[in-house]
């Protein structure tokens, strides 16, 4: 960890793995070139949540959009065969002060943040590679951990399903949030999405 007024430099770099049924998979950093792509990939998972009755992203669609013009280079889209097929936030900057500890804080880590793909792509696990793609970049990086949060314990158990460990339980404006946390380790991601 840097001490006081210096930083850990954060390299991110850019995968192409041959994934199932032959589609090329890379994740790569977003840029206002996009914005449309962007758009629909997330305006489909919207219409995928609401047609399940849970809530959806759709108040955030713009602001969402709008981050691919990525000014601090923590955007990042998962494109399938050229494809946009989701989108995240991975940032090197320490986590929101809410539900982590003063010595978790202190920790290098990556936070995970607003990951959406396309459920008409559930076939090569979009969600999946975007999580573990983040915690080779984590150990690239040398930071420790990679962080994240959700309020759906669904979702938490999805991540759990990836890898990550609930750390515990925490209120946020009177939202229950599953903050969780997975060690960063270099993956061969090779291996999980070859035929």
């Amino acid at each position: 960890m840097p001490g006081e007024g210096q930083t850990w430099r954060v390299c991110l770099r850019v995968i192409s793995v041959r994934g199932q049924y032959d589609s090329m998979l890379r994740m790569r950093p977003a840029g206002s070139q996009d914005r449309d792509a962007v758009r629909e990939m997330i305006s489909a998972r919207c219409e995928w949540m609401e047609a399940r009755g849970l809530s959806s992203w759709r108040p955030r669609l713009d602001d969402l959009v709008a981050q691919t013009d990525n000014p601090c280079g923590d955007v990042w889209v998962l494109e399938r065969d050229g494809q946009v097929i989701g989108r995240t936030t991975l940032q090197a900057d320490a986590p929101p002060p809410w539900g982590w500890t003063d010595a978790e804080r202190a920790e290098p880590a990556l936070y995970l943040t607003t990951t959406l793909t396309d459920p008409g792509h559930r076939d090569v696990k979009p969600g999946t590679l975007i999580a573990w793609w983040a915690v080779g970049q984590a150990a690239e990086a040398d930071a420790a951990w990679v962080r994240r949060d959700c309020a759906f314990t669904g979702l938490a158990k999805y991540y759990q399903s990836q890898g990550y460990d609930l750390i515990r339980e925490a209120e946020f404006k009177g939202h229950r949030l599953f903050m969780m946390a997975r060690r960063a380790e270099r993956l061969d991601l090779s291996d999980t999405f070859h035929r």
